[in-house]
């Protein structure tokens, strides 16, 4: 039986406007400077030696631009790049048909990676070090090997969750980059840039507004740039001001401060239930009634960055920022050598 998909119009225009909002080159590519330095050396120095690049590792919270970034590697080095990723993989037999379609200096960018089979890792090991894969032809007594020789490819790999990686793929990488997130004035730069492309009108200040709401990630501050214009397009005459930037947020609920809803749900919780902590991320996940690698993914990042909470041998522990934030004063008590929490 045929697979069949829905296409829809409406998606592919989504999908073109995501694609033109990324750059293509590293000097339109704001912020990461360490990174970027790192990477267009990297790059460089491959094509002195007319050399395919050795395999790249890029790891960092969602959204920062890691898939941004491999592209931007594969166009500054004139090579194609092919793309998939961890859970999409699921058979041997799926990746050496990836592998078998590229040619010599390919890039194979593989997102999620750490969430590969640990079947098909296996087979990526020799394909990254010696260029061949191994496969097993039926099974039983008629089993056999069949060795497949691949071109000399570039595998980048990207993920957010770089410990969950095995220590043998992860030594196979020559290089290895952490993205971080981003301040408000890079962000404010990418606004502007997106802005410009999707035909929006936005004024500096309004565009700092958003910026300085988006949790450090630009993926964010696209999507709410495309929330404000929906408002401004409604409400403010198709265009985005600081006040006009303000109102739109506040109705997705998100602070000044770019806390959303499930930010303070979380603070709430930890406060009111458990007293400040510490307390169990299980503890918190149940309380708040989302899964426990959403939070530790999605929201606890930015919230142990921006200093709202804090990771402990005990448990997770509010800091005195958040106790200013809800109007709650008072001197830490210590619990156990660790600050636990303030008197109520």
């Amino acid at each position: 039986m045929s697979e069949r998909f829905v296409t829809s119009t409406l998606n592919k225009k989504d999908e073109n406007q995501e694609k033109t909002l990324r750059p293509e080159s590293f000097a339109n590519f704001p912020g990461q400077k360490k990174v970027k330095e790192k990477l267009e050396l990297y790059v460089q120095a491959a094509k002195m030696r007319k050399e395919p690049l050795n395999h790249l590792l890029l790891s960092g919270p969602p959204g920062l631009g890691k898939t941004t970034l491999a592209y931007i590697v594969a166009n500054e080095k004139e090579a194609n790049i092919k793309s998939s990723s961890g859970p999409v993989i699921d058979k041997p037999s799926d990746l050496a048909g990836l592998l078998t379609s590229l040619e010599e200096g390919d890039i194979l960018f593989i997102d999620e990676i750490h969430r590969l089979n640990i079947t098909v890792e296996e087979y990526l090991y020799s394909a990254m070090e010696d260029y061949f894969i191994d496969i097993m032809i039926d099974q039983g007594p008629g089993a056999r090997s069949v060795r497949l020789n691949v071109p000399r490819f570039t595998l980048i790999g990207a993920t957010t969750r770089q410990g969950l990686l095995s220590s043998p793929l992860r030594s196979r990488f020559a290089l290895s980059c952490r993205l971080d997130y981003y301040d408000a004035e890079f962000l404010q730069k990418i606004i502007v840039r997106s802005a410009k492309i999707l035909n929006i009108t936005i004024d500096d200040k309004g565009a700092y507004e958003i910026a300085r709401r988006s949790r450090g990630t630009p993926r964010i501050a696209n999507n709410l740039l495309k929330w404000a214009r929906d408002y401004a397009q409604v409400k403010a005459n198709n265009h985005i001001t600081l006040e006009t930037a303000a109102i739109a947020l506040e109705m997705l609920d998100i602070d000044d401060n770019g806390l959303d809803e499930m930010d303070n749900k979380i603070l709430e919780v930890m406060l009111n239930k458990f007293k400040g902590g510490p307390v169990g991320i299980k503890n918190i996940a149940v309380a708040v009634g989302e899964e426990v690698g959403t939070i530790e993914e999605v929201y606890e990042p930015y919230l142990i960055q921006e200093g709202y909470i804090m990771r402990t041998n005990q448990g997770r522990v509010l800091t005195e920022r958040s106790y200013k934030r809800f109007g709650v004063t008072g001197e830490p008590i210590k619990k156990n050598n660790t600050t636990a929490s303030f008197n109520f």
